[in-house]
């Protein structure tokens, strides 16, 4: 077919981070590409616009000026120990991690420097397992907080897009929402779908779904990039895992709902391979926002190593689950309590110390790129937003004596769980742990240990000290509750992002990259995180998409 039958060389379905990605390469390749949104304009740079902009380096200038030493072969190592590859379709997802750890160790911090990215100087330590050295969990800190945040990290790719619509190479289509993909000669090159009505909602909020007319395309190459399932908690409990318990009656949800997943569908109707469905990653220290953007927002806590972390009954959870050691680990436990929620309880010094709240919305100071205000965070109180949240958030508890404290947190269930008396002489038993320099209380020794690093000195874990010290008060109790994320799995894409099909063979003419392939392969993380990895796995496999639907269409 002559190359004037198409609209463009390549379309690409998706307009988060990865999206963005394969469309600048295309762009700057000389490709003309037709970027296609469901959403309005507002939603340019999708989920990765409300993170954190945590990103997974290995051996940076940051780590070794605090004295952090880090490896290929640690990264690695924990990598292999966190994923945990044992199924046959991880073939993929294997070789995709390893190149991604050689990008994460190699080019990827240089190459974003020179895209004007910079980072905030002290790493954070997410993930830290707690248990053997071949386990999960990140052996150093690795977390690199983007200077800006999520939206920091998107203007990049924003500006090398805008350059392509500038150039007339590439053109944005918002409120397209796809329904098909259809071959010819073989090949997938026509892509169908519903032009929806006008919006001006903002980004984040509902959009409507009235549809205002229909659209066929037909391009060279397809990429999709249109994410997981995170705001389908139908698809989520369909997906759940038997070895996660059974699904949460109540979730939270940390993405918008047009997180849908429905374009996974279409994908897959279209030939391509899903793999890793099981694979999911779900917070369990999520909070309703008290000024939600979508439905069920909720928003996580990013906790230091100290608050006490008790079930539904009181009792704490075991060895190594502390706040920030294994997200999956805590959620199969908490699944096999019977019970959807969990409880914070803390003091006063704790949470001005130790609580961070993910999102760039919730981080002004680092979102702004204001260096007084982040300054500011080492001043006595709370910060802004997390004051906010015990001023006006359902799910915090302040008071000055256990006995009401107890009280209260009984209120806020559905029925009363919690014994007075007996988590007394859990947090009893915990104080007489802290009161001298020997202990047998692991997560005693992990606050100490975790003080022995710079970073988490200085911003992140406060000195031990008795819950019930009344200098160290009022008390804080924190209902916590599962909060919906990533889809660990997705379509199967070989290195050249190439999406598979059931057979092994490339689906002609369709790539897929970001969460919809499940960062890579359909599953780079297997069945954890490291943390940090979701938008820097967005990049990597957005870049690659792109450039190899660049090479193939040229």
């Amino acid at each position: 077919m002559a190359y004037n039958a198409y609209d463009a060389d390549v379309i690409v379905i998706g307009a988060g981070l990865a999206g963005l990605a394969a469309t600048a390469e295309l762009a700057e390749a000389g490709r003309k590409v037709i970027l296609l949104e469901q959403e309005p304009a507002s939603g340019l740079g999708g989920q990765a616009h409300w993170s954190f902009g945590g990103l997974f380096l290995v051996d940076s200038p940051e780590q070794r000026r605090l004295r952090i030493r880090d490896s290929h072969e640690l990264a690695w190592q924990d990598w292999l120990g966190a994923a945990g590859f044992d199924r046959p379709e991880d073939h993929w997802p294997r070789k995709w991690a390893e190149a991604y750890v050689d990008f994460a160790a190699g080019e990827k911090r240089a190459w974003l420097h020179r895209q004007g990215v910079r980072f905030f100087p002290v790493v954070g330590w997410a993930e830290r397992g707690g248990y053997e050295a071949t386990g999960h969990g990140n052996s150093v800190p690795r977390f690199h907080i983007t200077w800006g945040t999520g939206p920091g990290l998107v203007e990049p790719f924003v500006r090398r897009v805008r350059a392509g619509v500038a150039r007339g190479l590439v053109e944005l289509r918002f409120r397209h929402r796809v329904t098909g993909l259809a071959r010819s000669a073989g090949a997938v090159d026509t892509v169908t779908g519903d032009v929806l009505e006008p919006s001006d909602a903002e980004r984040g909020t509902p959009s409507s779904r009235e549809v205002g007319g229909a659209f066929e395309l037909r391009a060279q190459a397809v990429i999709v990039t249109s994410g997981g399932i995170g705001g389908n908690h139908d698809l989520v409990r369909a997906n759940w895992p038997e070895r996660l318990g059974r699904p949460p009656e109540r979730m939270l949800s940390g993405v918008p709902a047009h997180v849908d997943g429905l374009m996974l569908g279409v994908a897959e109707a279209a030939g391509g391979r899903i793999i890793n469905r099981d694979r999911m990653w779900h917070y369990t220290e999520g909070i309703d926002n008290w000024d939600p953007i979508w439905p069920r927002h909720g928003i996580r806590i990013l906790s230091g190593p100290s608050p006490l972390w008790l079930d539904a009954h009181g009792k704490r959870l075991p060895v190594p689950l502390f706040p920030g050691f294994d997200t999956l680990g805590t959620l199969e436990h908490i699944m096999r309590t019977g019970h959807d929620h969990t409880w914070f309880v803390l003091t006063r010094k704790i949470i001005e110390k130790e609580f961070t709240l993910s999102g760039s919305e919730q981080n002004p100071d680092l979102t702004g790129r204001s260096v007084r205000d982040v300054i500011g965070r080492a001043l006595p109180g709370a910060p802004g937003p997390v004051q906010a949240f015990m001023d006006r958030g359902a799910d915090f508890i302040v008071e000055r004596s256990l006995g009401d404290l107890v009280r209260r947190m009984n209120q806020l269930t559905k029925e009363p769980l919690l014994d007075e008396a007996a988590l007394r002489r859990e947090i009893v038993a915990r104080d007489r742990e802290i009161t001298n320099s020997f202990t047998k209380d692991a997560q005693v020794t992990a606050m100490r240990g975790a003080r022995k690093y710079l970073g988490d000195r200085l911003i992140r874990t406060a000195p031990p000290h008795r819950l019930l010290d009344p200098e160290a008060g009022p008390l804080i109790a924190v209902r916590l509750s599962i909060l919906t994320r990533k889809t660990l799995g997705g379509l199967e894409t070989d290195l050249s992002s190439r999406v598979l099909t059931e057979s092994g063979e490339a689906l002609p003419g369709v790539y897929a990259a970001g969460e919809a392939a499940g960062f890579g392969g359909g599953g780079v993380h297997g069945y954890r995180s490291l943390e940090g990895t979701f938008l820097g796995g967005c990049i990597f496999s957005g870049r690659t998409a792109g450039r190899a639907a660049a090479k193939a269409v040229g």
